[in-house]
């Protein structure tokens, strides 16, 4: 099974990711996509973004769903972040339409290939300086707008029966997570 984080910068999901890492060492996990392509290949990303950017990000989200793993693994990035941040930099002009459609392509093809997308609240994370992230909050103010409205298509097309919220404390957070992977027969420990 493939379970997923997704949402804005600084809003948790490498926290929780963090957090399943450590107390279930058996699962797979991949994280970091879109600073790896930062760091591996040097290109800008975040309000900096480009077609180039935004192709090898999409192409990572591709590879993690198609990519064998020896049990469940977990994602602290999916398809929707890929599409939702190459749809900001469209509207400011700094992807192409070509790009974004492609984005939104790879999206609607691998949406249903994930399990379980946990869509992290920001109400609880504050927006903090990493060295990394933006930190405008402009910028995670359109971003997290992007997010509902994606959230909101998948449900008005009926999509939405493996998309949840988390919100809460990390603690409340990784309670509800386990309650969903349960149910979902993916056996988690979060003690």
């Amino acid at each position: 099974m493939i379970v997923s984080f997704t949402g804005a910068q600084s809003t948790g999901k490498t926290t929780l990711l963090n957090e399943i890492k450590d107390k279930n060492p058996w699962l797979d996990s991949v994280d970091e996509v879109t600073r790896r392509i930062k760091r591996e290949y040097n290109l800008p990303i975040n309000e900096s973004g480009g077609d180039i950017t935004q192709s090898m990000i999409m192409a990572d989200h591709i590879a993690n769903v198609y990519r064998k793993y020896d049990s469940d693994v977990i994602l602290d990035r999916c398809a929707m972040d890929g599409v939702v941040y190459t749809h900001w930099l469209y509207n400011k002009g700094k992807v192409s339409k070509e790009v974004l459609n492609w984005a939104k392509k790879i999206y609607n093809e691998l949406i249903s290939a994930y399990d379980v997308i946990f869509i992290t609240d920001p109400a609880d994370v504050p927006l903090v300086d990493d060295g990394e992230r933006s930190i405008d909050v402009d910028f995670r103010k359109e971003i997290l707008d992007l997010f509902d409205d994606y959230k909101y298509d998948l449900i008005i097309e009926n999509r939405a029966d493996n998309v949840y919220t988390v919100s809460g404390t990390v603690a409340e957070r990784m309670t509800f997570i386990k309650k969903v992977l349960d149910k979902k027969e993916i056996d988690i420990i979060i003690e």
